[in-house]
């Protein structure tokens, strides 16, 4: 399979994270509720890596490798608390659209940080990204 079902389904299941993330942080402290959210992915996670026997892999990860896992870690993490904090305040048809600049903001940051290249629809999309995510707020 190729990655276009993947990042359809990641898009559909993020999707309905924004929902359930919405009910489910009512009435709870946003970062208790990140707290829960991030157990579950972990045993979900691990249980995948471990069924699958993909923890073999560990001892044959770079150092670098593990870095930028690490880092990316943090950034998701940070990225979790401020979107529960963000849903705990505002309606989610404000807030997803708005996390969803991420997209526009990953576009930019592939072309200056990896070097990808732009193109005339690369910059047509991020920009219809950022005039929709705004249009969004009224």
């Amino acid at each position: 399979m190729t990655w276009l079902p993947y990042a359809l389904l990641s898009a559909a299941f993020a999707a309905a994270t924004a929902i359930l993330a919405k009910i489910g942080v009512a009435g709870v402290p946003s970062n208790l509720a990140t707290a829960i959210r991030t157990g579950v992915i972990l045993v979900f996670a691990w249980g995948i890596v471990l069924a699958r026997g993909e923890h073999q892999a560990l001892a044959s990860l770079s150092r670098k490798t593990v870095l930028f896992l690490v880092l990316s870690g943090i950034a998701t993490g940070l990225s979790w608390l401020a979107y529960f904090r963000a849903l705990q305040l505002g309606p989610a048809s404000r807030v997803a659209p708005i996390d969803k600049l991420s997209l526009a903001m990953t576009l930019v940051l592939a072309v200056g940080v990896l070097g990808e290249p732009w193109t005339w629809k690369l910059v047509l999309g991020v920009g219809l990204m950022v005039v929709g995510a705004l249009l969004t707020l009224n």
